[in-house]
């Protein structure tokens, strides 16, 4: 068989959102996709995420938008509270519920898989150890599984990439921190409203109860330099610094935190950016927040999906000259995520002001918009952003 009429081997690190639907479409295209993930299964993660925007028309392609519907959350409010725990503001949120969908991530990763399992070829509990390239492909050693030889390979596998700091270097070089943390659990039985998400603030800190889809879940957003003396990958440590940072504070904080103290399950990470100068090296590429995490508020799924659809379309078009095809699909989808990446600040600033002055003006605009929402029907969460920078 000649080369032109070759299936080209595309190795994927990561089975979450980018990772799957990648291989969705590198199998329309004609490629042989496999897909190695760490973990021994689907990650079960509650957090909400968006399918919006440029991943709708991904979705509608595979087929999963009536199971998009079906998984979506119930949140129709965001319900922002004063320090005394008093609700202030009530502002919808505003979306095209045939278009616009939020899911619990797990949800996402699920629908995801069983897209792409009947084409794609899935290794879960398995670790890429080396990655050795060459002008006509990549040589895999795993960590279990025996050796392998493939055209191409692309780490699809989020913020802490493995496969970049294969090929590209260690994490400080690409990865900025933005001094916040973000921890997230879920709280079955302990939702506040079952249709809105309720918002908590105290200057520097950010407590959000979602109802998801009935059995809810909390995050704690607050701001804080990573600590350099111990390591904050460590369990018990992530929870000293959660509890730490909000001692003290009232409404049902106290509750919450004793579900951190009691949690198996808490999600922790230091919220920050990726920044490359190119997302390739020879024939191996990365995708998602691998490449250029861009927010901590559900937007990144849809950029991911987005992404994964443009690879595979730049690679369908040149399938023998992966620096053309990377070249294509990064100059495109540089465009969507420069101007996410740019906002992170700004919702930064709107979902966690810094000071007491910046949670007031936040406030203050947030009971505007509530009170136009009321009269006029009208009104938008995005429209207290401005005041949002003020802290």
């Amino acid at each position: 068989m000649g080369s032109a009429h070759r299936k080209r081997s595309v190795l994927i690190s990561g089975a979450g959102v980018a990772g799957p639907t990648l291989a969705f479409w590198l199998a329309r295209h004609g490629f042989s996709a496999t897909v190695v993930e760490r973990s021994q299964g689907l990650r079960s993660s509650g957090n909400p995420v968006d399918v919006h925007g440029p991943a709708f028309p991904v979705a509608e392609s595979m087929g999963i938008v009536p199971a998009l519907q079906a998984a979506a959350t119930h949140a129709r409010s965001m319900t922002v509270l004063a320090t005394d725990g008093r609700p202030i503001a009530r502002i919808p949120m505003q979306s095209d519920r045939a278009k616009e969908f939020e899911v619990p991530r797990g949800d996402l990763a699920n629908l995801l898989y069983e897209a792409a399992r009947g084409d794609a070829e899935f290794l879960f509990d398995e670790t890429i150890t080396t990655l050795t390239q060459d002008a006509d492909g990549v040589d895999v050693t795993f960590d279990r599984a025996a050796p392998r030889r493939f055209d191409l390979v692309i780490g699809a596998d989020g913020l802490h990439s493995h496969v970049r700091r294969l090929v590209f270097g260690p994490e400080p070089t690409f990865v900025r921190h933005r001094d916040m943390f973000v921890a997230t659990l879920a709280l079955p039985g302990l939702v506040t409203d079952p249709d809105s998400v309720v918002l908590y603030n105290a200057p520097g800190r950010l407590i959000a109860i979602h109802p998801a889809r009935g059995t809810g879940g909390a995050a704690f957003i607050f701001r804080g330099r990573p600590p350099t003396d111990v390591d904050h990958r460590d369990p018990a440590v992530q929870k000293k610094i959660v509890l730490d940072a909000h001692a003290g504070l009232g409404w049902r904080v106290p509750e919450l935190l004793d579900a951190v103290r009691a949690a198996d399950d808490l999600y922790f990470d230091v919220v920050s950016e990726v920044h490359l100068d190119s997302w390739a090296r020879g024939r191996v590429a990365l995708l998602g927040d691998a490449a250029s995490c861009v927010s901590l508020f559900g937007e990144g799924s849809s950029l991911a999906m987005a992404g994964a659809h443009t690879l595979a379309a730049a690679l369908a078009v040149h399938p023998d000259e992966p620096a053309e095809a990377f070249g294509r699909y990064e100059a495109a989808h540089r465009k969507l995520v420069g101007p996410r990446q740019r906002r992170i600040g700004l919702i930064g600033g709107l979902l966690v002001p810094g000071t007491g002055a910046g949670l007031a003006a936040r406030n203050l605009a947030a009971r505007g918009v509530s009170t136009l929402a009321r009269r006029r029907g009208k009104g938008s969460w995005n429209a207290v952003e401005r005041a949002g920078t003020q802290g």
